[in-house]
């Protein structure tokens, strides 16, 4: 039974690890933070995983406890943030690394991005993925007008870093 739970994680995560990776980046400045934040949220994933319901899709449960992930640790960088060592659980999962290399514009919208809170960066981020307010509200917690209102703000906000 616990072989098989491993597998489905492992097959679940190996299909959705982009989202990690995109967060990782989100509230991560270098490679090292990116792979230590990626760690930490793979290890919340697995000790959360045996409570998926499958209420949701892996996906949108997936992008909640990534973002809390990082949002608590974000919270917590003035101090050492322990974080647990992947080896000790054995997984054999390919890491495919996000290019940051891409397009200069791609990095000038992610720098506007991070000078944003964390809960509007979470929004923007959720938004960037196609997800729809019903999608963003549920990962969010918050309500479907709630998310669009603070769409529209955020929007004007970045506009207004972007161009200032």
């Amino acid at each position: 039974m616990e072989e098989a739970l491993e597998k489905e994680f492992i097959d679940n995560l190996n299909t959705h690890q982009n989202i990690a990776h995109k967060i990782c980046r989100l509230y991560t400045n270098d490679k090292s933070s990116h792979k230590d934040l990626f760690q930490e949220i793979t290890i919340q994933l697995w000790k959360a995983y045996p409570k998926f319901r499958g209420d949701a899709k892996f996906s949108t449960w997936m992008y909640r406890v990534a973002l809390n992930t990082a949002i608590t640790l974000y919270r917590k960088q003035k101090r050492r943030v322990k974080t647990s060592d992947i080896e000790a659980f054995n997984f054999k999962i390919k890491a495919e690394y996000y290019d940051d290399t891409i397009e200069e514009n791609l990095k000038l919208m992610y720098a506007a991005i991070k000078e944003l809170n964390d809960i509007d960066k979470a929004l923007v981020f959720l938004y960037l993925e196609d997800r729809n307010y019903k999608e963003i509200s549920a990962t969010l917690g918050i309500s479907e007008v709630n998310a669009r209102v603070k769409m529209n703000r955020v929007k004007t906000k970045l506009k207004k870093i972007l161009n200032p």
